[in-house]
């Protein structure tokens, strides 16, 4: 009798870093796979110095010790699935949007009362994004998989696009409004008024929030669908009533850039709750003490929109309260607290 010989395993020649795949991985997995260095495999630690150096306690205390864990963060995917390639086609077809409207209504005419509600609202809050920008990059950095590092580095990118766009436009009505304060007196406006100050305070405690985890709940979960509903939803309804038809595009061009950010992290967060059921409680504690500052911080901005005829504040603070809840529905449900259900408002 013949014996059937054994058939030999052909040695893996490509994708071995994706494990015992059975397709090919597409093009946005094979450039992101494995592209954080921190996350090497079988390090002692994070950068290449003792263990017990101030960079390598940083990581091991604020991502590898963080309080929100998955069994596998690389299972996350970018819905967007966007490549450096990709992101740079799409932003480039966005601005184009963009200065077209900005050369459309180039010598449209203003009345008094829009270019205040601007010189208030509009123009400062590119202080507000930039403080999102540097959290957005910092939670890239820090990040446990790869896949978390790109998608938040591109909506870093989006945020720095939207500081430059809100810039840009502050130049022109400062040529076209030069007694108005645009461009001189933002700085002022940021630090003292006091609608401002509950938004300034929201940030930079968000920029001292070191745990990655947390890093991500407060700005991408919370404080961003808040403050983005008043900046952008309500802001540019308030311009096109008042038939500033450049604000309203200007801010609905640059909302895409939000509904992409609030994509990726609603499906960051729906799989750490998927892979370990206890991170509900984990966020919810963050989500729970962010949306106080974040429903203040539009409470405060609300106030500026009443001012140039809009709704009540408290009537805005509740509209970006809603659009949160909405965003969140579903995480937390189920979770249960020490007097109750967390809730996230």
């Amino acid at each position: 009798m013949t014996e059937t010989p054994v058939r030999k395993l052909r040695a893996r020649r490509t994708f071995s870093a994706f494990g015992d795949v059975r397709r090919m991985p597409s093009e946005y997995e094979i450039v992101t796979q494995g592209q954080n260095w921190t996350l090497r495999q079988n390090r002692v630690a994070t950068f290449e110095q003792n263990p017990s150096s101030a960079a390598n306690l940083w990581f091991l205390t604020y991502r590898d010790n963080s309080p929100l864990q998955a069994d596998n963060w690389d299972a996350f995917r970018d819905p967007a699935a966007l490549t450096y390639r990709a992101y740079v086609t799409l932003q480039s077809d966005a601005e184009t949007k963009v200065h077209g409207a900005l050369e459309a209504c180039a010598d449209a005419a203003m009345e008094a009362g829009s270019v205040t509600l601007l010189g208030q609202l509009f123009t400062p809050s590119r202080y507000l994004y930039h403080g999102f920008q540097q959290v957005e990059a910092y939670i890239g950095f820090m990040a446990p998989s790869p896949y978390i590092t790109s998608a938040a580095g591109y909506s870093a990118a989006d945020f720095l696009r939207r500081v430059t766009a809100i810039a840009y436009r502050t130049r022109e009505l400062q040529i076209a409004y030069p007694e108005s304060g645009i461009g001189s007196a933002e700085r002022a406006l940021w630090e003292g008024h006091d609608s401002w100050q509950p938004t300034r305070r929201a940030i930079e405690y968000a920029l001292v929030s070191y745990d990655w985890g947390e890093a991500f709940t407060a700005l991408n979960l919370v404080l961003a669908p808040t403050l983005d509903d008043v900046l952008l939803t309500q802001l540019g309804l308030v311009a096109k009533d008042r038939e500033d038809d450049l604000t309203w595009m200007l801010n609905t061009f640059l909302a895409e850039d939000s509904r992409r950010r609030a994509q990726w992290s609603r499906s960051l967060a729906d799989l750490a709750v998927a892979q370990r059921p206890e991170n509900r409680t984990v966020l919810g504690k963050w989500i729970s003490r962010w949306s106080a500052m974040a429903d203040n911080a539009a409470l405060g901005l609300g106030t500026i929109l009443e001012a140039a005829g809009g709704v009540p504040a408290t009537y805005s603070a509740a509209r970006a309260r809603t659009a949160r809840e909405a965003f969140l529905a579903g995480l937390l449900d189920n979770t249960a607290s020490g007097n109750g259900t967390v809730r996230t408002g």
